[in-house]
């Protein structure tokens, strides 16, 4: 299998530091190496692939931003290079560092006991321990503050009664975090597989993330111990800032995407002859086409990178991260599409890998908040205007001061 050498007409490579190249290599060849192998039998079996899960935590691919733990304390740059390797393999493997990365370990490491992190983010690093996210519901996506789950005290402890859609590594899942109304708003809650009164099941007939378990969870007079709540939990707030780490993971892994299926057409397009023995490669059509696809790659490459910098220095807005998700899903949906076109019928086979990222980005474009729901967050940011939630007429619209509510998709 030859290697992968990158997408980079601008020379953004000199913008990265040296520990950034060598991350982004580093996953580069375990994509190559490990993931390309097996990822179409995957996709064809509709199974994770478990197998690779020891040797991305002995990677450090799982919390990578925390420094804690033995962990590698990476910046924003070098973690979104991370998601856009993956991706570049496949969504389903993007999503399930993503998921047990900034939704299972970022909460617990930033809203947990001292009890809760030494517990469970070892076990969650290394992968001997696999967690889920439990927001979103089946009549609640893009509106999660609608969620009627409920956990109500009880003695000691808490009693948990509702059901939640869409949860990557549902059915895998060790630990779950879960995200409940109580008497006093919006908390978290860390429950545990086995816990009596919680059970999942998984999502079949998919055609999307066919790499991925996508589960539903169900908790009946689940009960669970009074320090099973993130104390550090406030409000649906707190659940927002964990999609705005995932979120910002995604706009590089669609970058990521976008870059396999252009690297695939450019190398079918050039060894592809039609017409007097000629590659398809040299006819203008073709090459319009491919001179779009790198170009938006490369503004989604600057994009992410701007992204990955104001992180770094603290100064990342929940808008800016709607913005990178919002244009580089659309690029990379686009990106296979084009790619789908230039392949012909061989676009609609799992020979090559364009038909897998197509109907992986479908879910991408969907899940973490919809592209409108985000053109919706830029919009409230231009106008100080929530679209979103509109305020009753003749009555004074009032600026939003937390980030937005949009949570749909896959990911809970």
């Amino acid at each position: 299998m030859s290697r992968f050498p990158g997408v980079d007409l601008l020379e953004l490579d000199a913008l990265l530091t040296d520990e950034e190249r060598l991350v982004r290599d580093t996953v580069r060849t375990f994509v190559d190496d490990k993931v390309k192998p097996i990822i179409e039998e995957c996709h064809r079996e509709a199974r994770t692939p478990l197998e690779l899960v020891p040797e991305m935590g002995a990677l450090n691919l799982f919390g990578a931003s925390i420094s804690e733990y033995g962990l590698p304390g990476l910046g924003g740059v070098a973690y979104g290079l991370i998601m856009q390797e993956l991706e570049r393999g496949d969504s389903g493997l993007r999503s399930f560092v993503s998921v047990q990365s900034s939704l299972v370990m970022y909460p617990i490491y930033a809203f947990g006991s001292q009890a809760q992190k030494d517990r469970w983010i070892p076990k969650l690093a290394s992968g001997e321990a696999i967690g889920c996210f439990g927001l979103t519901e089946p009549d609640f996506g893009s509106n999660p503050g609608g969620m009627r789950t409920f956990a109500k005290r009880d003695g000691d402890g808490w009693v948990l009664n509702g059901s939640k859609q869409w949860i990557t590594n549902g059915t895998l899942a060790d630990v779950a975090v879960v995200w409940a109304k109580t008497d006093d708003g919006v908390r978290g809650f860390v429950v545990e597989k086995g816990t009596p009164g919680f059970t999942s099941s998984d999502q079949h007939g998919k055609f999307s993330l066919r790499a991925s378990t996508t589960s539903e969870l169900g908790f009946q007079d689940c009960r669970i111990p009074g320090d099973a709540i993130l104390p550090g939990t406030t409000g649906l707030k707190n659940a927002l800032m964990c999609l705005n780490q995932a979120r910002y993971g995604i706009a590089w892994g669609g970058v990521g995407s976008a870059m396999e299926t252009f690297h695939t057409a450019l190398t079918y397009a050039k060894e592809r002859v039609q017409f007097h023995g000629q590659p398809i490669a040299s006819h203008q059509l073709i090459q319009e086409k491919l001179a779009w696809m790198a170009t938006e790659i490369s503004k989604g490459q600057l994009l992410c990178l701007q992204l990955g910098r104001l992180k770094d220095n603290g100064r990342l807005k929940h808008w800016h991260i709607s913005m990178g998700k919002r244009n580089n899903i659309w690029l990379a949906r686009e990106c296979a599409r084009i790619a789908r076109e230039i392949l012909g019928a061989n676009g609609i086979v799992d020979d090559y890998p364009v038909i897998r990222h197509m109907l992986n980005i479908e879910s991408v474009f969907t899940y973490e908040g919809t592209h409108d729901i985000h053109g919706l967050i830029i919009g409230e940011a231009l106008t100080g205007i929530p679209a979103y939630n509109p305020p009753i007429r003749d009555e004074k619209p009032a600026r939003r001061t937390e980030p937005a509510p949009a949570a749909a998709g896959a990911r809970g």
